[in-house]
């Protein structure tokens, strides 16, 4: 990846697992993302202003609601930006409604450092369809 395109790109996280959040912002950094961090839909909601190109890392299972549940939401509906949605919990019918409501990827936990890596590249660089 080069590093013009990653130094244009932010990328959000949105996990409630702390060190989950710190190991995936830490390996983007490292490839020369601009990474923020939330442990809730709400206060990325509250913080998010459109970057010039980015995506969202977004965990389906949250204390308060569920990634799926955010992105229906008028906040989550807002968002104009590809979102990688990810879970601990494999469920055929979670996955479904993701391609449904749009998701660019949905991967499972635990995340091979190079698979993660490699999809945010490929769904920031428009290639990457579901």
């Amino acid at each position: 990846m080069s590093t013009s395109v990653a130094s244009a790109t932010r990328v959000f996280v949105v996990d409630d697992d702390e060190a989950v959040r710190d190991s995936i912002k830490t390996l983007l950094e490292v490839h020369g993302f601009e990474v923020e961090d939330f442990s809730s839909t709400g206060e990325f909601a509250n913080s998010y202003c459109k970057p010039p190109r980015g995506c969202l890392i977004l965990d389906q299972h949250l204390p308060l609601t569920t990634g799926l549940d955010f992105l229906q939401s008028p906040a989550g509906r807002e968002l104009d930006i590809p979102v990688i949605l990810i879970t601990g919990q494999e469920d055929p019918k979670i996955e479904q409604r993701a391609r449904h409501a749009g998701v660019a990827k949905y991967l499972q936990k635990p995340i091979a450092e190079k698979v993660l890596v490699n999809t945010v590249e490929r769904v920031l660089g428009g290639s990457l369809t579901g």
